[in-house]
């Protein structure tokens, strides 16, 4: 969400301004590193090694650099390293104009040893002259990057100069590299590989094995598992936690000189080893995505979550819901230098947040994937966007805006079109909401009927003209001329029941909820209560899991009792029902 409205770029270029950095080993505040600790550092962790050092010139940077390795020729480096391939300076090297670069050269060769200490000091001391204050070590195994301004001298982590870049999971360079920024790793599920543990491994519990190859996989693996005591025509469910470790995840060689590689292994294996489009999309229906286990759902590098303003990172901001955000920002005890720096900043922050918590979103965190907000709380944050770009002369068009509102919420939602109004807009709406109506300033009434008895224009005017209007049945049902009788029996159902335990997606707090069934049942609720998330997460694709063998994740719930009192499930939503681009209502049922 934070990404959507902005948030996080003007958060991005706060860090990156006061952000004080701090080792993400030992938790100590990072300062500048001289030549002579750079060396030291070296010497201890690549001791005897040979190794390169170079000088990052250019770094992620779109152009040709037509004469950059010419200059390099000049200054008297042999080599350089273009976007991690070794070139002499004497070559001509053409690059392509609009693609990012990373342009080093190499400054010297060397083994670290004690003797040749002055020789990488001087050579550090270049490519840190050279690149602006960087130098870059490449080892056997690895690159170490060295900054002479910030470095941590009891655990040697050093990190480079702070840019906004660096704190986005966007950007290779501040995105977790585990995850490549996403947060997640899309993994073999071992809840979707082992669905029913009621079916023993001979009556097909391992739900991805087929075919003849499998049947020799299972074959070799007997012999082992018959050392581990697990038996084939066993129910999966009665196996200890070891002997289904074995199954997933596999052997060691034993005594025996066999090993297993493990269900989840094999099937990770296969995925990234197959060339067949289809075979990876069949092996995706056994994945599921869970935590990165480096960034642990932060999606960024270790040295920039270590990054923070009074003792908060850029990720424990960004999970803050969007009330406490404001609350943290307009209450920071920031020095002089750092008030001054971060005066404008702050302001635009303070602005977006507070537009977002005056349309009734103060309850959303800042990381909430906008995929998952109801269709009410996806609007109001639009909307939110849109004042806070302060455009005037601009027709806005709104189609429905107060469906999945809450009359609460529609009040707020209200106050907010005016705001955009004011500023000098025109707000174009197209509604049935009965409060929205007497709101406008204007209204356009279509009709009389719908299909081929509407298309004509009944009335116009402030909602008092409509009112008065006799041809319009909308003024009837606003001056209550009209009414939609209320029931006055209600239905008891058949008895039965469905009770979902301990929902606790998204805003659910372990709720325990029991819906009668044979009954016409409305949840209701405030706009973001978790409605929409109850329903479609937890509910549905639960049912849909166990009826339909579903591949969909369900949301985060204990168990759901009364399945046994249904036999189907199906979700009626806004989507479009067309199967093909010559679809129809007539062909669509049948």
């Amino acid at each position: 969400m934070a990404t959507a409205t902005e948030i996080h770029d003007y958060l991005r270029l706060l860090f990156a301004r006061i952000g004080i950095p701090h080792c993400y080993i030992c938790g100590n505040k990072i300062a500048k590193q001289t030549v002579e600790q750079i060396v030291d550092s070296l010497t201890s962790q690549c001791s005897q090694q040979t190794v390169k050092i170079l000088a990052p010139i250019v770094r992620g940077r779109k152009g040709e650099y037509k004469d950059l390795l010419g200059d390099l020729k000049l200054k008297g480096f042999i080599m350089a390293r273009i976007d991690g391939r070794e070139v002499r300076t004497e070559q001509q090297i053409k690059l392509e104009r609009y693609k990012k670069h990373t342009i080093e050269a190499v400054v010297d060769n060397v083994k670290l040893t004690k003797h040749e200490k002055s020789r990488i000091a001087e050579s550090i001391q270049t490519a840190i002259e050279l690149s602006g204050g960087i130098v870059v070590v490449k080892t056997k195994s690895s690159e170490l990057a060295f900054s002479e301004k910030l470095a941590c001298p009891k655990c040697g982590v050093s990190i480079e100069e702070l840019e906004p870049r660096t704190f986005s999971f966007n950007s290779p360079y501040g995105a977790c590299d585990e995850c490549t920024g996403l947060g997640v790793k899309i993994r073999i599920d071992p809840e979707l590989v082992l669905p029913d543990k009621n079916r023993s491994i001979s009556d097909g519990a391992i739900k991805p094995f087929f075919g003849p190859v499998d049947g020799w996989v299972l074959s070799q693996f007997r012999p082992i598992a018959r050392r581990h005591g697990i038996e084939f025509n066993k129910p999966v469910k009665n196996f200890t936690k070891g002997q289904l470790n074995i199954i997933l995840y596999g052997t060691q060689n034993d005594q025996w000189d066999q090993s297993f590689e493990g269900i989840v292994n094999m099937l990770e294996r296969r995925y990234r080893e197959t060339r067949s489009d289809s075979m990876k999309d069949w092996y995706r229906r056994f994945m599921s995505e869970s935590l990165c286990p480096k960034c642990k759902g932060d999606r960024l590098k270790p040295q920039f979550l270590a990054v923070k303003i009074v003792g908060k990172s850029i990720a424990e901001v960004t999970k803050m819901s969007i009330a406490d955000a404001i609350n943290y920002l307009s209450t920071l005890n920031l020095k002089e230098r750092e008030k001054f720096i971060a005066s404008r900043i702050l302001k635009e922050l303070n602005q977006r947040l507070r537009f977002l918590n005056d349309v009734g979103l103060g309850y959303l965190t800042l990381d909430r994937r906008m995929s998952s907000l109801s269709g009410g709380e996806a609007q109001r944050t639009q909307l939110a966007t849109q004042i806070g770009s302060g455009l005037t002369g601009v027709l806005y068009v709104l189609d429905e805006p107060s469906i999945g509102l809450h009359q609460k919420d529609n009040r707020r939602l209200l106050r907010t079109l005016r705001k955009m109004r004011d500023l000098g807009n025109t707000i174009l709406v197209v509604e049935h909401d009965e409060e929205t109506i007497l709101e406008s300033d204007y209204v356009i009434d279509l009709g009389p009927g719908a299909g081929r008895h509407g298309g004509h224009i009944v009335a116009t005017g402030t909602p008092e003209q409509i009112m008065k209007n006799s041809q319009s049945l909308t003024g009837k049902y606003l001056r209550h001329q009209l009414t939609i009788p209320i029931p006055s029996i209600r239905r008891n159902g058949n008895g039965k029941s469905l009770t979902v335990l301990r929902a606790s997606e998204n805003n659910l707090k372990n709720l325990n909820v029991t819906i009668p069934l044979g009954t016409f049942i409305c949840i209701t609720g405030v706009s973001g209560s978790g409605k929409s998330t109850f329903l479609n997460e937890v509910l549905y694709k639960a049912l849909a899991n166990k009826l339909y063998n579903s591949k969909e994740k369900a949301g985060s719930h204990k168990a759901i009792k009364g399945i046994e009192n249904i036999d189907k499930v199906i979700i009626i939503d806004q989507s479009p029902i067309g199967r093909t681009p010559r679809s129809n209502p007539a062909t669509y049922i049948g």
